[in-house]
């Protein structure tokens, strides 16, 4: 290629690129490439060498003045040296860490949460988009995606996996990686799930909370009983595909025996599995319902609060936000705050803490939360007994 000598005062073979490189965006004309900036950003690649010949043959055409030949490979040699004396300071925007997040639902009915997390984040000094990036990977519900989900996230090279949404997420992950620290959030149970040694010493690259829901069908069935206590039939739905899913199935069953009710479990993996889910209900001549706990029962929460109005079915479900959207009751911890501690867990890992040595973590407090305005629509007097034990009731 040629460097026309009129246009770079000065420029001779032995100073090369060296001078090219130092030279500002006026002396390159009209053109004004930041040469530092891009070299930095597309990190050297083959790519980014084959668009630096072009635009310098663009930038620095042959014409009749004296030039100075440089060979391609030349050229691009001394480019290199170049870039390697650029202040390392502007090299340190790449060094900003990735945080990988992984869910088994949806980003729309999850917003709170993901809220909950990056506060989290953010109280341990750490902000998405400046010194902390989060990539996002959710499933929608589709469990099978989530092993495919991990290694995308894995190929980004992330520092740390939040594997959230239920037990699927975490297991897609610990399969995927047994390096990359992983903070996790299930319903059940971590050890007899095989994901830990013990609450306390953790072990291996897995650490997080243990929400307990899944083990709190039993106390749902039971309020249930107490709310409506001519209930000859209570319901069950249950996502077989949710790895508690037989647990909680024979939780509902002995809970409906003691307290002599009949139980009678529906299962659903999709919203298209719903309608037909209620219409056994209605079939069965169930008089309440138990919907159990599963990100993808919370990420359709909307839907299904509807659907139980339309039936006219009492309902107790997992978590605070389905007695928001208009369900009649929910038991269990606050997912919000939950999500937040898998922030401050993360912080904590890029941090240099080790995954082995972060206890896991179990709720202490669960909320009972009842909505009157749906009691009543039903109808159906709450007992005061049962107003006195909420911790919240909706008006």
């Amino acid at each position: 290629m040629r460097l026309p000598t009129s246009s770079l005062p000065g420029l001779t073979p032995q100073v090369g690129l060296a001078r090219l490189a130092a030279l500002n965006n006026a002396e390159l004309g009209q053109a004004r490439v930041p040469v530092q900036s891009i070299l930095l950003r597309k990190k050297m690649d083959a790519r980014v060498t084959s668009a630096f010949t072009r635009v310098f043959d663009a930038l620095l055409p042959a014409h009749d003045g004296s030039a100075i030949v440089f060979r391609r490979r030349e050229f691009i040699s001394l480019l290199g040296a170049a870039a390697a004396g650029w202040p390392l300071a502007a090299r340190a925007q790449h060094a900003v860490p990735v945080v990988g997040f992984l869910n088994s639902a949806s980003p729309d009915a999850f917003a709170p949460y993901v809220g909950g997390f990056l506060q989290g984040l953010r109280d341990a000094g750490y902000i998405d988009g400046q010194n902390v990036n989060v990539e996002y990977r959710w499933a929608y519900g589709q469990y099978d995606r989530l092993p495919q989900l991990a290694a995308e996230l894995l190929a980004q090279q992330v520092a740390v996996i939040v594997a959230s949404g239920g037990e699927p997420s975490v297991m897609a992950a610990k399969a995927a990686t047994s390096r990359t620290p992983i903070v996790f959030g299930i319903g059940g149970d971590p050890v007899k799930l095989g994901l830990v040694a013990s609450l306390n010493r953790p072990g291996g690259n897995i650490t997080g909370v243990s929400l307990l829901t899944s083990s709190l069908e039993a106390k749902r069935v039971g309020l249930l009983g107490e709310l409506v206590p001519n209930a000859a039939v209570i319901a069950a739905l249950i996502n077989p595909n949710y790895a508690q899913a037989q647990a909680q199935e024979a939780e509902v069953q002995e809970a409906a025996r003691r307290i002599g009710r009949r139980m009678v479990v529906v299962s659903a993996s999709s919203e298209r599995d719903f309608d037909p889910a209620f219409a056994t209900f209605k079939q069965e001549k169930a008089d309440a319902l138990v919907v159990a706990a599963d990100p993808f029962f919370n990420a359709s929460r909307t839907l299904l609060v509807a659907l139980a109005a339309r039936h006219g079915l009492p309902a107790v479900y997992e978590f605070r936000e389905f007695a928001a959207a208009g369900g009649l009751m929910s038991y269990g911890t606050s997912l919000v705050g939950a999500y937040r501690q898998y922030g401050v867990y993360a912080a904590q890992i890029l941090k240099g803490a080790r995954p082995a040595d972060l206890p896991v973590l179990q709720p202490t407090t669960f909320e009972l939360v009842i909505n009157l305005k749906t009691a009543r629509a039903l109808p159906l007097t709450v007992p005061p007994s049962l107003l006195a034990l909420a911790d919240e009731v909706i008006e």
